[in-house]
């Protein structure tokens, strides 16, 4: 087992690289299947959840060539295999995009219950009666899903929430079924755009992605090409935030400053300052933050997965601050392991109320899901002594060298094993 250790209390200064977007790539790694041909992704982030998608392309036959550090070739041609198993999809939650996408090439789809963060109950529901609206039966039984379709048909499908796994997942399965497919009240994440720009590149016909009617004209063959990821909004959200709490002058580059306006509104509102370039943001922070009252919602709102993050930031402002968490019911975990630092935080249910402290304290603390594992590891950043912090496999799940990235701009941290080596030499 592998743990963070961290030497809290110093500026940061310097530039960060940002690298494709987690969210948006997994989705593409499923719409591979689609193609039938060979897709070539550039801007591919080098994490675990990549990795483990990979695994699950290969194992369905798909032949796979890596080109560059973040460029791969994958060639689904042979492809012949809808079953994905136990021991690949409980890895993490974006197997589940092997359901639309397989749907949508076999018309069968069998892919055992998904893995990944557990921060509440996050059912398949508007997933899979998606599927049953485009023609197919679905069923749950030992702990696979089952979907079947002898043909599929366009239909307009209302979520009841904005759900963007259902959202994907209803586009993947509907983008070679007959007919039209109206997706309304359909997330709106940049991710979503991605994807659809991704598809229509292979010959799909998608109008509306980024609004919240989607159109999906079924076609009957799609072809390869080569796309470039997206930047990953959530990992510049997490590096502004970093540099916001640690304080210091950092550049964030290769990002779309129009996805990220719901986090600089609320670090300006702070107290932050925030630059913006066309491609860039810099953040300049004294760490004098002023309290705020923050809602998670869907996109254009404030998301949930920077919802921890900022959160650290809250620890510290002078006054009181409030989170109401919009999207998942017990997303508050993490902030057991910040009272653990001195933080002063009442939860009750989906909100969470942040009385300002002097400082945190370095202390053991463990990860609970992925964002959490960047919350922790913002709270070590200031802490004054260490911070020792455990089950980071997490953190690796979608932080491509977060390690030398926050090195790179001042921090102190590495990582060490259970005998106490390690490949990197505190700076303290």
């Amino acid at each position: 087992m592998e743990k963070l250790v961290i030497h809290g209390g110093r500026e940061l200064h310097g530039e960060v690289e940002i690298g494709g977007a987690k969210n948006a790539v997994l989705a593409l790694l499923a719409g591979t299947l689609l193609a039938q041909d060979v897709c070539v992704l550039h801007n591919v982030p080098n994490i675990s959840d990549v990795d483990n998608m990979l695994e699950m392309l290969k194992a369905l036959g798909a032949d796979i060539k890596r080109l560059g550090v973040h460029d791969y070739s994958i060639d689904t041609k042979n492809v012949n295999v809808y079953v994905v198993e136990h021991q690949l999809a409980d890895r993490l939650r974006a197997s589940y995009y092997f359901l639309g996408a397989l749907l949508g090439r076999f018309k069968r789809a069998r892919v055992a219950c998904p893995g990944g963060c557990n921060f509440g109950t996050r059912p398949m529901d508007l997933h899979l009666s998606g599927f049953e609206l485009l023609g197919a039966k679905c069923n749950t039984a030992h702990g696979i899903i089952n979907c079947s379709a002898d043909t599929l048909t366009g239909a307009t499908i209302l979520l009841d929430i904005a759900s963007v796994g259902a959202t994907i997942n209803i586009m993947l399965a509907a983008v070679k079924a007959r007919g039209l497919t109206i997706i309304e009240n359909a997330a709106r994440e940049p991710h979503i755009v991605d994807l659809a720009n991704f598809l229509n590149q292979m010959g799909a016909r998608i109008s509306g992605a980024g609004t919240n009617v989607i159109k999906i004209y079924g076609v009957t063959d799609m072809h390869g090409c080569e796309y470039t990821v997206v930047p990953d909004q959530i990992e510049a959200g997490t590096y502004m935030l970093a540099a916001a709490v640690a304080g210091g002058d950092v550049t964030i580059k290769n990002v779309i400053p129009k996805h990220l306006e719901s986090i600089t509104a609320k670090l300006s509102e702070s107290g932050v300052k925030v630059i913006e370039g066309d491609d860039y943001i810099q953040i300049i922070s004294d760490r004098n933050f002023d309290p705020v009252r923050i809602k998670t919602a869907p996109h254009p709102g404030f998301p949930t997965d920077m919802q921890p993050q900022i959160a650290v930031m809250l620890t510290l402002a002078k006054g009181t601050s409030v989170i109401s968490e919009g999207v998942w019911k017990n997303r508050f975990q993490y902030t057991g392991q910040l009272l653990k630092m001195g933080a002063k935080i009442q939860v009750d249910g989906t909100i969470a109320i942040f009385e300002g402290v002097e400082e945190l304290t370095g202390a053991p603390v463990r990860v609970d899901d992925l964002r959490a594992g960047a919350a922790m590891i913002i709270a070590g950043l200031v802490a004054s002594g260490k911070t020792e912090i455990t089950d980071i496999k997490y953190i690796d799940r979608g932080y491509e060298d977060y390690i030398g990235k926050l090195r790179a701009i001042g921090a102190d941290i590495y990582r060490v094993s259970d005998d106490g080596s390690s490949a990197e030499v505190s700076l303290a």
